[in-house]
């Protein structure tokens, strides 16, 4: 398959600070590439090398003749004077240059066929109804509202929509779920899955990256590393790469250790054998370790004591001007509940969260607080950063501490548990990376303790990395948490149950994680949507002959396997899930680095005996009339 786009030998720096050396990647027809690393690594200098928009200090970029490409950029631009519509189809002038040309050319022009045929390419006879189709899907404002009356997320949306409607050759896509609901991701997975081009996406959303990826490129330390397969095959080859590295390492500081007592003793007369002894000592000696990776050591600062009564919500409702956002919302609040807040956008989520902390005044029911509940509230805005403050002095509230349960611990110390080295705490935050400023908002913002935390789309800007790191932190965390997010992955690990926005008023509580509200959710929709036929009274069918009741062709003991069999089932599944959750840890590699191939060999053997389990359960119904 011909490359559409190469990078080769592409070399970046900022002042001291190497972001690419001698990297190379290449993208081919219809790939689909998920580019991931740490914040700050340069995979936003990457995308914009190849949108040609800033030229590397060195290397080429060679693209193919024609190539079209649509990107989507973290911080994009859109014209504020202009309407909704004239900004998407901006996104496709290409395909209106082609169309306005070929209805201009004359009618014996030899032109026409040639251009016509780049049109068809295009897709460009249906421009009109693809648009149509994404500002409905992705939930983008009426065309005709101006760009200056929307707010970031409805201009992330636009900006989405104008994108993807040229279908280009290549889009290459940066952080495109942010600010997006369940639905328009799920409609965006599906789009790019039947994409006729190739993608290039960066995003934290990994179960975005396993939909629609065939392909992972890590970049770190200023190189890309390939993997096949999505997100998780990368998660698992990684963890054996890393393993295989570590073992290749322990090898070769054993033999320097060896060689190294040889060359000390200094046999007194050197042969042609010990000189190349010593050679090989040199040469192995010299070359460089694997770099290890950092990972933040976040854990929250322990919370004070809570309370029996914690927040309750009785009968609860808010109305905001004349449209209702919810009503008769009961819900009681125990220690140790993790709860996730989901639902499209404009339901009212975050103003549940104001209700909860006391900063709106409910227009219904009421909010009951315990008199030890502390809250910790972690808004979409965050708190602004001081660009000329430096990185300690922002965390500093005139204290060289930080409250630490009944201690305390230094700033650095602290500083230090988000990555943050001590030649980089005096650093001004006009000078750190997104990925830092991400890192130093939470270590400013968690400092403040609680025990009942609650966050507002707290996963949007953190690196892939970060992300399990906080994942760990809050599961781990004593008090309350209640987080508002569309990272169905994010809410999958963190929650013990959420609370969906459905529309129409309502507010559904489901206990577990989001893929099993998700499930319930939809189960509940088709029962609805199925016709009732009430008071109809039903035409019998002829009685047989000879009305003789079906036995179970089933001994007892199968009868008793096949009673047992889905929840075998379950638990084997489970456990399969439970050791893939191992490689996702931020510290899978200290853990459990020496064990990778027994629990890679342990997923297999699991999904080996579900896929088997399955066949028998099937073959035991079936046995016993139960899906005749």
């Amino acid at each position: 398959m011909s490359s559409l786009i190469s990078a080769n030998e592409i070399d970046v720096r900022y002042n001291e600070q190497v972001v690419l050396t001698k990297a190379s990647l290449s993208i081919a027809e219809e790939g689909r590439v998920g580019l991931v690393g740490r914040n700050g690594t340069g995979k936003s200098t990457f995308l914009r090398i190849l949108n040609g928009e800033q030229i590397p200090d060195s290397g080429t970029v060679v693209r193919k003749r024609g190539l079209i490409m649509g990107y989507l950029p973290q911080s994009f631009a859109l014209d504020e004077e202009s309407t909704v519509f004239e900004q998407i189809q901006n996104g496709a002038q290409v395909v209106l240059d082609l169309i306005a040309e070929f209805e201009s050319l004359p009618a014996e022009s030899s032109k026409h066929e040639e251009i016509e045929t780049q049109i068809a390419h295009l897709d460009g006879w249906n421009l009109e109804s693809r648009i149509n189709t994404a500002m409905s899907q992705l939930r983008v404002p009426p065309g005709d509202r101006p760009i200056n009356t929307l707010s970031g997320g409805e201009k992330r949306r636009v900006a989405i929509c104008r994108a993807i409607v040229a279908r280009p050759d290549l889009l290459v896509l940066d952080e495109p779920t942010n600010h997006l609901d369940p639905d328009s991701i799920e409609w965006l997975c599906d789009y790019l899955k039947e994409y006729p081009g190739a993608f290039l996406v960066v995003t934290h959303d990994r179960y975005f990256l396993d939909r629609v990826t065939s392909t992972i490129v890590e970049l770190s330390n200023g190189q890309f590393y390939t993997y096949d397969g999505n997100y998780t095959d990368y998660l698992l080859a990684k963890a054996e790469r890393q393993a295989t590295e570590e073992m290749v390492e322990k090898k070769r500081q054993s033999f320097i250790k060896r060689e190294l007592e040889w060359v000390r003793r200094g046999p007194p007369a050197r042969t042609t054998k010990s000189k190349s002894r010593l050679d090989r000592f040199f040469d192995i000696e010299g070359q460089k370790a694997p770099e290890a990776e950092l990972d933040m050591e976040l854990v929250i600062p322990p919370p004070p004591p809570i309370g029996n009564r914690i927040v309750d919500l009785l009968n609860l409702g808010m109305t905001v001007g004349d449209k209702q956002l919810f009503s008769g919302l009961n819900f009681t609040f125990e220690k140790g509940m993790r709860l996730g807040v989901a639902g499209q956008n404009g339901l009212g989520k975050t103003t549940l969260l104001r209700l909860i902390i006391g900063e709106l005044t409910p227009t219904e029911g009421s909010v009951k607080t315990g008199s030890l509940t502390e809250f910790n509230y972690i808004d979409q805005a965050r708190l602004r950063l001081n660009e000329e403050s430096t990185v300690i002095n922002e965390i500093s509230d005139g204290s060289e501490f930080v409250v630490w349960g009944n201690g305390r611990i230094s700033l650095r110390a602290y500083l230090k548990r988000f990555l943050f080295t001590d030649d980089r705490v005096n650093t001004q935050v006009k000078f750190l990376s997104g990925g830092e400023r991400s890192r130093l908002l939470l270590a400013r913002v968690l400092k403040r303790g609680g025990n009942f935390l609650i966050l507002d789309e707290p996963t949007n800007d953190l690196d892939l990395a970060t992300l399990r790191v906080l994942e760990e932190a809050l599961t781990s965390f004593p008090g309350c948490v209640l987080v508002v997010s569309h990272d169905r992955y994010f809410l999958d690990r963190v929650c013990t149950g959420i609370l969906g926005f459905e529309g129409n008023s309502t507010i559904h509580y489901s206990p577990g994680d989001y893929s099993y509200y998700i499930e319930k959710y939809r189960a509940r929709k088709a029962a609805a949507a199925r016709p009732v036929y009430a008071n109809v009274p039903k035409k019998q069918p002829p009685a047989p002959a000879v009305a003789t009741p079906k036995r179970s062709k089933l001994s007892w003991k199968e009868a008793r396997e096949l009673e047992g069999m889905e929840d075998q089932i379950y638990q084997t599944e489970a456990e399969v899930a439970r050791i893939e959750a191992l490689f996702v840890l931020a510290d899978f590699h200290k853990q459990y680095g020496e064990r990778t191939s027994e629990l890679l060999a342990e997923i297999e053997a699991g999904k080996k005996k579900i896929a088997m389990l399955y066949a028998r359960w099937e073959k035991l119904e079936e046995m016993s009339g139960v899906s005749a």
